[in-house]
């Protein structure tokens, strides 16, 4: 369990501030290139460095960890550069130094700024570890995933609770004690202000997309004097358990879906949905629509009978977890229709063709930045996500309380079902944790930009409205269309084109801006 974390904290001084990164190529080009699949031009460019930081930062004298970074130099004239730009990609577990191996944002901030990111504590070759069997905790959900949640007993769940316990346990024997209790995001952001006194930065400027705009959100509190510009895109609720996130989630994912299904009808002849009922079913709560039950005999057709992609066996479960993956960006939508089309067609070649795209837009797309750093030794994306995100919140003990939320999320959307609620399960074990984030309101930081997705499947709208209002000194930047994260993709030139001069002049969005979705 974690306590709160107060309000108006701002830690003292440290003796780590005043240190000057060592930078050095990261890649040799032609090579990095061949293996990653990226621009050598770019790559050849990037340089390496390292800060050092506290393990506990209220014991400097102690333990350390050594935070790995990535610069990409600012390409225009020298007397146009405004400093660097930190950027973090979300998680948590996610490897910035990964994420910065293809180029980010338009032409403008690329001239103006140096891009620079990290690899926070516990993730890649910031100290990435790997902690127990993810493999029984997945088995564990399946042995249940029959079954409605609200109906299971204390001995249905014990298989669950038992491999939740072994994985926590685990994973405390494995990083230690010590280090999970610091693992979370408050000390994410102390670090965060030591890199930006290495990067020789009086003020900060920074962009961070989902989990990384809750560092951002901790930073505006805790140093509003050494803050300049804050971006963030996909903004994360704080002040409810990881089960009640979940519950959110899941109807995030819902909406999205039904966005795609509603896009599906409009631009594909024979979109499978067609005259399908789309929303929740006329059962009441926990009845699928038509539409989810179409879907739910497309995912039976192909646990029957798996397609292959790449030589791997694509299932109905493994179908499922593509298409929330392909929520993610709009741009996979066309994959995925022509898949499910091609599956409610009884083409099995066509399934087998469009799978292969659809398996590049979303596997394809996210093993590059959840992968960890060469030469790092064993680590595990997972095992990241799981310590930071029991750090970053009080969870209930109680594996009933797991269950409650469960049946909730199986209510909500009978498609996504309960699986991101036990997800969770493991902080109902997990060691003590040094502190979490409650409410921060970052009265004293400059203006900042929050950028909220309607369609967005995981940080729902509500949250970057939530997030808008609670900050005070907050403006919210609102895109109509779907997708997890927008800012500096290229979907949205309104979007862009309104961040990109908060970040380059200062200029804050007009209040009440609402962009419209692609391609219109």
């Amino acid at each position: 369990m974690a306590v709160a974390l107060a309000t108006g904290c701002s830690p003292a001084d440290t003796p780590f501030l005043g240190q000057e990164v060592s930078w050095r190529p990261c890649h040799d080009g032609e090579e990095a290139a061949a293996d990653r699949g990226a621009d050598p031009e770019w790559l050849e460019n990037l340089e390496c460095g390292t800060v050092t930081v506290p393990l506990d930062h209220d014991e400097p004298h102690g333990r350390t960890l050594d935070i790995a970074l990535v610069r990409a130099p600012a390409d225009g004239p020298e007397e146009d550069h405004l400093g660097a730009l930190v950027v973090n990609p979300g998680g948590p577990g996610v490897s910035g130094v990964r994420a910065l191996e293809s180029p980010l944002f338009g032409d403008g901030i690329r001239a103006a700024f140096d891009l620079v990111s990290f690899d926070p504590r516990g993730v890649g070759a910031s100290g990435g570890f790997a902690c127990g069997d993810r493999y029984a905790l997945i088995d564990a959900r399946q042995s249940v995933a029959g079954t409605d949640p609200g109906d299971l007993d204390a001995a249905e769940l014990r298989p669950l609770a038992n491999a939740a316990r072994e994985y926590a346990r685990a994973c405390e024997g494995r990083a230690g004690e010590e280090f999970l209790a610091h693992i979370g995001s408050v000390n994410v952001a102390r670090d965060l202000d030591i890199v930006r006194d290495a990067l020789g930065e009086d003020r900060l400027n920074f962009v961070g997309y989902s989990y990384g705009a809750l560092i951002g959100v901790l930073y505006a509190h805790m140093y509003p004097e050494n803050t300049r510009a804050l971006v963030l895109d996909g903004a994360v609720a704080t002040g409810m358990s990881n089960a009640e996130a979940a519950v959110d989630q899941v109807a995030a994912f819902q909406h999205a879906w039904e966005m795609f299904l509603a896009d599906c009808v409009a631009e594909v002849g024979a979109c499978p949905f067609a005259g399908a009922d789309r929303g929740r079913g006329s059962g009441g709560a926990g009845a699928a629509s038509e539409a989810d039950a179409r879907m739910a005999g497309l995912l039976e057709r192909l646990d029957r009978d798996p397609a292959q992609v790449r030589g791997i066996p694509v299932d109905g479960r493994m179908l499922l977890t593509m298409v929330g993956m392909a929520l993610y960006q709009e741009d996979s939508w066309d994959p995925l229709a022509d898949v499910l089309t091609a599956l409610a067609e009884g083409d099995a070649r066509g399934v087998e063709r469009h799978l292969g795209r659809l398996y590049d837009d979303t596997f394809g797309r996210y093993a590059k930045a959840e992968s960890g750093e060469p030469g790092t030794g064993h680590q595990d994306a997972g095992a990241a996500y799981t310590a930071v995100r029991c750090a970053d919140r009080a969870d209930p003990e109680d594996v009933a309380a797991y269950r409650d939320a469960a049946d909730e999320a199986a209510d909500v959307s009978p498609l996504f079902g309960p699986g991101p609620v036990w997800d969770h399960l493991p902080c109902a074990y997990w060691p003590g944790t040094e502190e979490a984030p409650t409410a921060p309101t970052a009265p004293e930081a400059p203006p900042i930009v929050v950028v909220g997705t309607v369609g967005d499947p995981a940080t729902p709208y509500p949250w970057a409205r939530e997030a808008a209002e609670r900050l005070e000194t907050a403006t919210l930047v609102t895109y109509e269309g779907a997708g997890h994260t927008v800012y500096g993709w290229g979907r949205s030139p309104c979007v862009d084109g309104a961040v990109d001069a908060y970040l380059l002049t200062g200029e804050v969005p007009r209040p009440g801006l609402t962009c419209p979705p692609a391609g219109t």
